[in-house]
């Protein structure tokens, strides 16, 4: 079993942390660019993507700052994260992802991300 490798990506995003923060962290916020569908009992999130399903926990959350999910069914440490945070000079709100891929997939999974937020920035109309 190979390990996997931490990813970190950043986005810019036009809106306030508030507006950002409700689609990274609720089911209908998600569903809108992240999963096909997300339903939530409790901290536990099942994302569906075309028919298959993956749960994580809700590990970590700050409001207007911070989303951690933890894969329940990944090796123990696997997860991803969004945390938000705002330039102080220019006032500009970033996107910051951290997750992990297999060494092989990582050119992949920068792809994903980096579709699914421009599906995120057209959800925001930014």
């Amino acid at each position: 079993m190979t390990s996997k490798v931490k990813i970190n990506l950043e986005y810019i995003i036009n809106c306030s942390p508030k507006v950002l923060y409700n689609r990274l962290s609720t089911a209908s916020g998600l569903t809108e660019w992240f999963a096909d569908d997300v339903r939530v009992r409790g901290k536990r999130y099942t994302f569906i993507w075309d028919g298959s399903e993956q749960t994580a926990e809700m590990t970590l959350h700050k409001e207007n700052r911070l989303v951690r999910f933890s894969w329940l069914e990944e090796e123990e440490g696997s997860y991803f994260e969004f945390k938000i945070t705002r330039d102080e000079l220019t006032g500009d709100v970033s996107l910051l992802i951290t997750d992990f891929a297999e060494e092989d997939e990582i050119d992949e999974t920068r792809g994903l991300w980096d579709s699914q937020v421009a599906d995120l920035k057209h959800v925001l109309g930014s």
